[in-house]
Parts: C-alpha cells; sequence; structure tokens
C-alpha cells in the first residue's frame, strides 16, 4: 500500500547504520574539502538556547567534530553568559542553559544566523532554534551547501516541509532530524518483531504526554518590553508582529499555536517511532479533539487533546497531551502496541510482549510465548548516537537514521493534528498529493505567508 513502508526499506532504514567513509565523498563540502573518513567536521550551530546546548554537548563528545560559530539572537545565551539573563527567566530552571561545553577553540559568534551560513568553512550546521524558524534556516543552510542537523519537530507547516525536502535533495545535502529513537537498535530489533508477525496484526499503536500544570500552567504576563541583549523581531522572523511578552520566550513558546504545539514538541517522537515500528507512512483519515478545560495561563494551545488517526491498511494511532493530570497509564513504557497474538509495551530501554488470549468463541490459550529484551541506554545516549550517524553520513553521503524525507513525514502527523484540532473536522488525507480531499479550509492550513523580508526558500 502508498501508506505503508516495506520491511526490506525497515530494516535498511533501521539496521543500515551509516559507516565513515573509507575514501573521500563525491559531493564536497561547502568549504569546498572533500571529507574522508578520519577528517573533522566544522560545525555551526543556530540557536544555542536549552535544547541547542544540549545537542552541542552530544557532538564535542564526539572527536571528529569541531564547532567553530554559533548565532543566537539572545545576547547572554550566544554568549554563554548565564548570569546576564533577564530575572524573570529564572523561573525555567534547567530549561535555561547553564553552561556551554568546552569548544576546543575560538568560535565565532553571530546575532544573525545568515553571517554563519556566509563561513566557507563551516561544513554542517546544527538547526535548534524555535520551530516556526526551522524551514527558513535548514533551506538556506542547504542552499549555502552546508549538511544540516535539524531539531525536531522539522517544520511549522506541511509545505514548509516538503520545500526542506526538496532544497535538501536539490542540494545533494545530508539532513538529519533530531528524532533520536531512530538511532536506537532496541526500537530497530522491535521494528523487525512487529513487521515479522511477531504479535500478529497490528490494530492500536497508542501514547501520550502527561504532565499535570494545573492550575497555572506557563502563566500569565502583560506585554512589555524585551530584555536587554534580545532581538526580538528577529526572533518573531515570518510570524506577525506583536510586543513581547516572557510567557513567550524562552521556552514557552511550545505552548503557543504560532511558534510551537505540544502535538509537535512531544507528539512528534511518538509519531515517529510508532510509525517506524510497524512500517507506515502517513495516516488515510484522522480527527481529534481537546481544549483548554483545566489550566489557566497564556496559552494558546489545550490543555488536553487526542488524536486518532486511521490508517488504509486497518490500524488506529492515537495520541494523547494530558496537560491536567500526570498519571502513568503506561507504567513507565513509551508506547503501547496492540497485535492479535501479543501486547508491546516499549520503553528506550526495554520492550515486554505479553501474550495474547483468545476470546469469545476463540481458543484462550495463550497465543505466543512472553519476551523481554533490555537495552540499557538514555536519552543523552541516543543524541550521541544520533550525532555520530550525522557524522559518518556527512563523509559517507549515505542517507542518516532520520533522513529529512523520514522527518517530513512524521512531523506531518503532528501538524494534521492540529488542523484537526482547529476545524473539528474528520479529515481524509492524500499522502501522496499531501492535501485533504475532503476540506478545502484545512487545506488553508497547510502554509502561511511569511511576514516581510522573509520569504518561503
Amino acid at each position: 500500500m502508498k501508506n505503508r513502508a516495506s520491511r526490506r526499506d525497515f530494516s535498511r532504514m533501521a539496521l543500515g547504520t551509516a559507516a565513515a567513509a573509507s575514501a573521500s565523498f563525491a559531493v564536497p563540502a561547502a568549504s569546498g574539502r572533500v571529507l574522508g573518513a578520519n577528517d573533522r567536521v566544522t560545525i555551526g550551530c543556530i540557536g544555542v538556547g536549552n535544547r541547542g546546548v544540549q545537542v552541542l554537548n552530544a557532538f564535542c563528545a564526539q572527536k571528529d567534530a569541531r564547532v567553530v560559530a554559533l548565532a543566537d539572537v539572545y545576547e547572554p545565551y550566544l554568549q554563554g553568559k548565564y548570569d546576564q539573563i533577564d530575572p524573570r527567566f529564572r523561573d525555567l530552571g534547567k530549561r535555561v542553559p547553564s553552561q556551554q561545553p568546552d569548544f576546543g577553540g575560538q568560535v565565532e559568534r553571530f546575532k544573525d544566523f545568515r553571517r554563519l551560513l556566509d563561513r566557507k568553512d563551516v561544513d554542517a550546521v546544527i538547526v535548534a532554534t524555535p520551530d516556526h524558524w526551522h524551514a527558513i534556516q535548514v533551506s538556506m543552510a542547504c542552499a549555502a551547501g552546508k549538511d544540516v542537523y535539524a531539531e525536531k519537530p522539522l517544520c511549522a507547516t506541511v509545505r514548509e516541509g516538503r520545500r526542506m525536502v526538496d532544497a535538501a535533495r536539490k542540494h545533494d545535502r545530508v539532513v538529519q532530524v533530531g528524532l533520536q529513537r531512530r538511532s536506537s537498535p532496541l526500537y530497530a530489533r522491535l521494528g523487525e518483531l512487529v513487521q515479522s508477525g511477531a504479535i500478529g496484526k497490528v490494530t492500536v499503536a497508542r501514547t501520550c504526554f502527561a504532565n499535570n500544570m494545573t492550575p497555572n500552567g506557563i502563566g500569565v504576563s502583560p506585554d512589555s518590553d524585551p530584555p536587554a541583549g534580545l532581538d526580538w523581531d528577529m526572533w518573531l522572523g515570518p510570524r506577525p508582529s506583536r510586543p513581547f511578552n516572557d510567557r513567550i520566550m524562552p521556552y514557552k513558546f511550545r505552548w503557543w499555536q504560532l511558534y510551537s504545539s505540544q502535538m509537535a514538541n512531544w507528539g512528534v517522537h511518538f509519531f515517529d517511532a510508532m510509525r517506524w515500528i510497524v512500517g507506515e507512512r502517513a495516516p488515510a483519515s484522522l480527527s481529534a479533539h481537546g481544549g483548554k478545560f483545566a489550566v489557566k495561563d497564556a496559552r494558546t494551545i489545550p490543555d488536553t487533546a487526542e488524536v486518532i488517526f486511521e490508517m488504509a491498511s486497518g490500524m488506529l494511532m492515537t495520541f494523547g497531551t494530558y496537560e491536567a493530570n500526570n498519571y502513568d497509564e503506561l507504567k513507565g513504557g513509551e508506547m503501547l502496541f496492540r497485535g492479535t497474538l501479543g501486547t508491546v509495551i516499549a520503553s528506550m530501554d526495554r520492550f515486554e510482549i505479553i501474550p495474547d488470549r483468545g476470546g469469545s468463541f476463540q481458543d484462550p490459550s495463550p497465543r505466543r510465548k512472553p519476551q523481554v529484551e533490555k537495552a540499557g541506554v538514555d536519552y543523552d545516549n541516543l543524541d550521541k548516537a544520533h550525532a555520530r550517524n550525522f557524522l559518518d553520513c556527512v563523509k559517507s553521503r549515505q542517507k542518516p537514521h532520520c533522513d529529512v524525507e523520514e522527518g517530513h513525514r512524521s512531523t506531518t502527523f503532528a501538524l494534521l493534528a492540529n488542523i484537526a484540532l482547529a476545524t473539528k473536522a474528520r479529515l481524509d488525507w492524500d499522502a501522496d498529493a499531501e492535501r485533504f480531499t475532503n476540506h478545502e479550509g484545512a487545506n488553508k492550513l497547510l502554509d502561511y505567508e511569511y511576514r516581510a523580508p522573509w520569504t518561503h526558500v
């Protein structure tokens, strides 16, 4: 079926770890250098706040990565002077970095990311800015001849994602999307089992993100002047101009629909892992429900929401964001897969297959044996493994574990969920044309016009 990936494709994507090239590759880096297996990859990073520093730590742990340039619109972040951040930001706790890694040499710092892209000696760029910036910066980096490690979610609209894929292909760039579970050998193993029929026909994949933010959530503040050292207009970028508000930046933009969403922030991790494990490419239809039911704050997204995707192959994929209740319904697991022979509860360090039994009019004996496998990895290690895979692919020119097309397809799930919430409609999706077939109003939400001077790249 058009919306399913073949088992052969899964095996290639999941288990085919890209080895560093023993000889030079055909497409040179932007610097004009032809990289060999032992050469160091020079890196620039756009966005050095919370996630940017985490990703930089993963790259700085690799001996063949050399960070030479940084870009950020907020001076204390750019300079790594976290003691100078605005006092209003201190309640963010660990969401404000405490220090930058040791770069092992001089690093040039820019407030305008375009100056970083102008550097001819930069081979690859990390994009770890807020979601509404990813499409412009990734596409511009590709056009500048840089390979890109792009943080998730890949984009803010479906059309942006397709333009990013096109830019990567046009300029022959390696683009890895920061969905680190793709670099998990345990999840690769689970995907092989599930797609081989080990739990029978899968009819449901389910997960959620729970985080009790009642009663005050991200809080409420009046608009105010931006803090010293922040280029607020540049932070807004292609989105409409508006006054600064400290409930938006830093980090709290995750609860504003114009800049992000929890469907995209957390959901995309699980949409990606679930569709990868079961071998799905895209939904055939979907519907979503939710609202701001219990949290009284400045957010513009629901505090409680659920989306159901129906696949043409005959299965449902569901995801919930529950920010008014923190109960762990999967008992420490991340995802649940219901099959006709058994049920899988999976997490990053282990999965368990629980045998199923026949119900009404069926043989009640167990339909398979129980099975548990463990990995013993954590999120930091997956960050490093994902960075390692990207560097190897920069040299070998192979597709990385989460190539831009895969990241786009997974991000699309999250963006479709938001459109279903906005339209309050059951939507039918054509995955080849990337448009809805039954709702022209929903199709208008697949893209937006950027604020000048920014244009679609």
